[in-house]
């Protein structure tokens, strides 16, 4: 993909209007002049995937604009090397009801010189939505009553008031310390308020929440953030591989539970049966999903979960839009079906946040 101007920021541009073209018309023979054969075939992969879309399904992208920002970049010589941001917003229309879907990818980009024009030489993704996950260890503490009926114990639930979405408004009965956050059972019949949840999920879609950690792969910390935005409260244990709670990091040690920030964790905590607490339903399809229940993605088939999304708003015809971290993207459809990481194989778990706590 050469360029007729002596600078590789044309290159890039050149770059970003094809891929952007060629998304937007479902047609991968626009991206022949990516000389990179594996980030070709990675991005024709991800446009036939999106064009295989079940045709019941009415998805029309009518819009589409891609805005690039370098991050950083180097020049040696006759070569550049990139790491930029890109920017998409497309419109969608369903029954002539219009919709936007936000994303921000990132890539490293490496750039060429030859002659007095500049080409694009291999594009590397930098935040693979397929990450793999360190497996960390899994338990429950659990009771049976009489009749062999399995629960889980519930635990005392840490509040931590910088982590608070619109704080100052809230207040936990059952505190042991009488304020307004603290040590304490909650009393029965909190409710997950849906909408908070959501107005969180819009809030920090593109950038982390400075009283929080960030990682590389933020998916779960993210949804654990709507979650608890939304009124569920922490499961505190103390232990790593137990509950769910965050609190924030003391020198070099982490303190939060597995299932706060690792996909397959919260998959596993939430699929767990309690009577009491945080809780939540598996169920069968994408259209019982209600605004602020969770989609988990199995990308390889093998039972390991390695995604998380929040629903946040829905099309016209009643399915899901999410919104995620790792790939920053806010009312992207459900499926996923436009990642580099879906596959045939792949595999999702529903689940219905309970009403109340």
């Amino acid at each position: 993909m050469p360029s007729t101007k002596s600078d590789w920021k044309d290159a890039l541009f050149g770059y970003v209007n094809m891929i952007n073209e060629a998304a937007l018309l479902f047609d991968e023979r626009k991206l022949k002049e990516i000389p990179d054969e594996e980030h070709r075939r990675r991005m024709t992969r991800r446009i036939h995937n999106t064009a295989q879309r079940d045709p019941k399904i009415p998805l029309k992208p009518i819009r589409s604009e891609m805005r690039a920002r370098i991050e950083r970049h180097k020049l040696k010589g006759a070569e550049a090397v990139a790491d930029v941001s890109i920017h998409l917003v497309r419109s969608y229309e369903q029954r002539s009801q219009p919709w936007l879907e936000e994303r921000v990818e990132r890539e490293r980009l490496r750039f060429v010189r030859i002659g007095k024009s500049w080409r694009l030489d291999s594009v590397q993704p930098l935040d693979p939505e397929r990450a793999s996950e360190v497996a960390v260890p899994l338990e429950e503490e659990v009771t049976s009553d009489d009749y062999g009926r399995i629960s889980v114990m519930p635990s005392i639930p840490y509040m931590n008031p910088k982590a608070l979405y619109n704080a100052k408004s809230r207040v936990y009965p059952g505190s042991a310390t009488g304020s307004h956050y603290g040590y304490g059972r909650l009393s029965r019949g909190i409710p997950y308020r849906r909408e908070s949840a959501v107005a969180y999920a819009e809030r920090w879609w593109n950038e982390g929440n400075p009283n929080y950690e960030t990682f590389d792969v933020n998916c779960t910390n993210y949804v654990s953030q709507c979650l608890f935005a939304g009124g569920a409260a922490m499961n505190y244990t103390g232990r790593r591989e137990s509950g769910w709670w965050y609190k924030g990091r003391s020198k070099d040690q982490e303190l939060w539970s597995y299932s706060w920030a690792v996909a397959n964790a919260l998959q596993h905590y939430l699929a767990a049966p309690r009577a009491a607490g945080f809780r939540a339903e598996a169920v069968d399809s994408p259209e019982q999903l209600h605004l602020g229940d969770l989609i988990c993605y199995d990308f390889d088939g093998n039972g390991r979960f390695q995604h998380n999304t929040i629903v946040t708003a829905f099309t016209p015809d009643g399915m899901p839009l999410v919104n995620a971290n790792t790939v920053s993207s806010r009312h992207r459809y459900w499926d996923y079906r436009d990642s580099y990481a879906w596959t045939e194989q792949t595999r999702y778990r529903f689940f219905h946040i309970a009403d109340e706590f």
